[in-house]
């Protein structure tokens, strides 16, 4: 891509965050139409573990993400179409980070 003139190269970039911002538009949609549709607030727990991502271990934001509705689900104080929708979103979440990793043109964490 060095080879590239400078425009494109910009382009090329603003297509990448254009498309990983979709991404994250989605999976916020998908958390709080589980919310919204269900008149059900309690999955917005779940927001808890992303708002402070940096503050929490990755571990645990990840287990979390997956555990708090799983235990809603289990506990039966969401259903399963609120259930569906915030394992959605937390997928989405994750498939964006993949593909950020994988855009990203730093070496420090190109694992992909």
């Amino acid at each position: 891509m060095s080879d590239l003139p400078g425009y494109m190269r910009t382009c090329l970039n603003t297509g990448k965050l254009l498309s990983l911002a979709i991404l994250v538009s989605g999976g916020i949609v998908l958390q709080i139409l589980a919310c919204a549709l269900y008149n059900n607030w309690w999955p917005m727990l779940s927001v808890l573990t992303w708002v402070n991502f940096t503050k929490f271990l990755t571990g645990a934001s990840t287990v979390g993400g997956i555990a708090i509705p799983s235990i809603l689900k289990h506990a039966g104080v969401i259903g399963w179409g609120a259930f569906a929708m915030e394992l959605s979103s937390y997928f989405v979440f994750g498939l964006t980070l993949i593909c950020y990793l994988w855009m990203s043109d730093e070496d420090d964490y190109s694992i992909l």
